[in-house]
C-alpha cells in the first residue's frame, strides 16, 4: 500500500483544521468590522495638530477606537465625534456632541533577559457608543495632536 493516500490525507485534514480555527479566531462577523480609519504617517501630516474627517452612517451600538502608534507617535491624542440629526420633537440639526476623550502615549518596557524593547498604546475610554436616531444622522471626528506631530499614528473604528 502507498503512504502518498495516507500523507495526503493527513495534510487535507491539516488545512482544513488550520482554516476552522482561523474562522474562529476571525470571523467574518459585520460586528467586528473596522468602518473607518486614518493614518497619519507622511510628512503631509507633520504640521496639523487637527484633523476633521465625516465618517460614515453609524448604526445605533457600541463601536472600539484602535490605534496602531509607536514610541514617536504623538503624545496626546483628543478625539471627538458630534452627530447631526433631527428628531421629531427636536428639529434643532445642530451638531451634538456623541463620545469625548483625551489619550496618553504610554510605554511599557519589556524585559525578556536578553533584551529590552518598549511597547506603546494609548491609555483612555476606547468604546463609543451610538446612539439611535430617527431617521438619517451624520457623524464628524475631530482629531487633536499633541507633541511630536511627526510621529506617526493609525486611528480606526471598528463595530
Amino acid at each position: 500500500m502507498s503512504k502518498k493516500p495516507i500523507i495526503g490525507g493527513i495534510i487535507l485534514a491539516a488545512i482544513v483544521g488550520v482554516v476552522f480555527v482561523g474562522a474562529q479566531i476571525n470571523p467574518d462577523n459585520p460586528e467586528n468590522e473596522e468602518v473607518w480609519s486614518i493614518r497619519m504617517a507622511s510628512p503631509e501630516w507633520h504640521e496639523r495638530q487637527t484633523v476633521r474627517a465625516s465618517l460614515p452612517n453609524l448604526e445605533e451600538g457600541t463601536y472600539k477606537l484602535g490605534f496602531v502608534p509607536m514610541g514617536d507617535s504623538p503624545t496626546k491624542i483628543r478625539i471627538d465625534i458630534k452627530g447631526k440629526w433631527t428628531e421629531r420633537y427636536y428639529m434643532d440639526p445642530s451638531w451634538r456632541p456623541v463620545f469625548s476623550e483625551e489619550f496618553i502615549l504610554k510605554g511599557t518596557q519589556v524585559d525578556t533577559g536578553i533584551s529590552k524593547y518598549y511597547t506603546w498604546e494609548y491609555v483612555g475610554q476606547k468604546y463609543v457608543y451610538i446612539p439611535e436616531v430617527e431617521g438619517e444622522a451624520n457623524y464628524e471626528i475631530t482629531i487633536k495632536r499633541t507633541g511630536n506631530l511627526k510621529g506617526s499614528v493609525t486611528i480606526s473604528l471598528s463595530r
